[in-house]
């Protein structure tokens, strides 16, 4: 039954780590103004309530990783360091300007590329500069990517210094035949290793990120793979399907075809038997592809009803407003998004002239943010309601009608003024989602925008 449900809902589709997703965003009625005006009024609303979110993107990497869809400059020159943190400080800045009071930084997160290629002196110089004009919150936390194999003690003690508790290994496989078709040579050792100096520092939450679906990955190398994760215990797991997206500029997906992939019913084992496994050993599953030990702030968070989801993906806590600094980086004031230029010397150029260095956005419309409330509920709690927050909009009927076959399927049950995903639903609530997704909807796309749902 699982395999007919995979081969009828393996369609493309978003991750939903926003609503409106990126190719539906209207560039056409967005402007700088719009984006600062918007961040200026979630910024009252909600700093001295949640404080803020910092997304900070580091985009070098000495070596390409071939599975990797995010933005990245390969080099081994790094005298690059220094000028880039300087640029971040300085669009760190020119966001400072805009607020009347000291932000209250409740959650701030290093991602990349390659945060570790940066040296342990530049990171806590790039930090202590972030904080230096803001307030921490109480319950703040601080977390980093990390790459198992040039993560050092000095690394992790430095960012442990400055406030840093939580760390995440990008693990991918061990399996040496996919590591090779993904340029990621990773041994396990470097991973123990790296996991075993943060706990011995007093980083309280480790993670671990796997991906299923890779090149020349079988069943096998799946269970491998979980079966020496277990023996290192990270208190938190994303357990991901490669999203394969070889279309997209500047990807580094390349180095195997297509057919070198998994088919989706062989991609659905491999998570069905990862679950399986991870559950075994007390992992609870946290929304969609996320696993974590109940001693773990994201399992709490779920527990209390609190999952929150954005453009870092599942998150322990909400803040209305998230600002990313750095290329590429994508910012959320709520009201509206807006992304960072992708090029660094048009990341350098415009902050030379004082000009935040946003090259598109969107500003929500009051539907916009109706069916954003709706699919978070979806993507955090796995239900939605409209009987409350006037959550109902005109065309919901239609939706309803769109989730028929579902229902059918045993994928959701809809009542009077609530829609609720079943265990059986969970791993297609891409899908479930999509039937939201008004923009969507209205306008589908000729070509291929999005990975495939399973």
């Amino acid at each position: 039954m699982l395999n007919s449900l995979v081969n009828k809902y393996n369609i493309a589709g978003p991750r939903y780590t926003s609503y409106p997703t990126v190719p539906y965003w209207n560039n056409e009625t967005f402007s700088l103004k719009k984006w600062k005006a918007s961040l200026i009024e979630s910024f009252k609303e909600s700093n001295s309530e949640e404080g803020i979110s910092l997304y900070i993107h580091l985009p070098y990497c000495e070596s390409l990783c071939t599975f990797c869809g995010c933005n990245k400059r390969i080099t081994k020159q790094h005298s690059v360091e220094s000028p880039y943190i300087k640029a971040v400080l300085k669009e760190w800045d020119l966001y400072l300007e805009l607020f009347d009071e000291k932000p209250i930084i409740k959650e701030l997160h290093l991602g990349g590329g390659t945060p570790t290629f940066f040296s342990p002196e530049n990171l806590q110089r790039l930090i202590n500069g972030i904080i230096r004009r803001s307030i921490l919150a109480n319950d703040y936390e601080f977390s980093f990517e990390g790459h198992p194999n040039n993560t050092t003690r000095e690394h992790l003690q430095a960012l442990y210094d400055v406030g840093f508790r939580r760390v995440s290994y990008g693990v991918q496989d061990y399996n040496e035949t996919v590591q090779k078709a993904i340029h990621r040579i990773q041994p396990f050792e470097n991973v123990k290793r790296a996991t075993d100096m943060a706990r011995d520092i007093g980083y309280t939450s480790i993670g671990h990120d796997i991906i299923f679906g890779l090149p020349f990955q079988t069943l096998d190398h799946v269970k491998e793979t979980i079966l020496k994760t277990k023996t290192l215990l990270p208190d938190r797991l994303a357990f991901y399907s490669y999203a394969h997206v070889p279309w997209i500029k500047g990807n580094g997906q390349r180095g195997f075809n297509d057919s070198d992939l998994p088919a989706a019913e062989l991609k659905r084992r491999q998570y069905e038997l990862g679950k399986q496994l991870l559950s075994e050993v007390g992992y609870n599953e946290i929304g969609m592809d996320h696993f974590a030990l109940t001693t773990d702030s994201l399992y709490k968070s779920m527990t209390n009803g609190d999952l929150h989801r954005n453009f870092m993906g599942y998150t322990a806590s909400k803040t209305q407003a998230m600002i990313g600094l750095g290329v590429s980086s994508i910012s959320d004031s709520w009201y509206g998004f807006a992304q960072n230029v992708k090029g660094i010397e048009t990341y350098y150029d415009l902050l030379k002239d004082n000009i935040l260095p946003v090259y598109r956005g969107h500003i929500l419309s009051e539907e916009d943010l109706i069916i954003r409330k709706h699919i978070l509920n979806l993507m955090c709690r796995f239900k939605t309601s409209w009987t409350q927050d006037n959550l109902y909009f005109y065309e919901l009927p239609e939706v309803i009608i769109r989730l028929k076959e579902m229902e059918t399927d045993g994928l959701l049950n809809v009542s009077p003024n609530t829609i609720e995903v079943t265990k059986k639903g969970q791993p297609f609530v891409r899908n479930i989602c999509m039937a939201f997704d008004l923009l969507l909807q209205r306008k589908q796309p000729n070509t291929q925008l999005f990975s495939m749902t399973v």
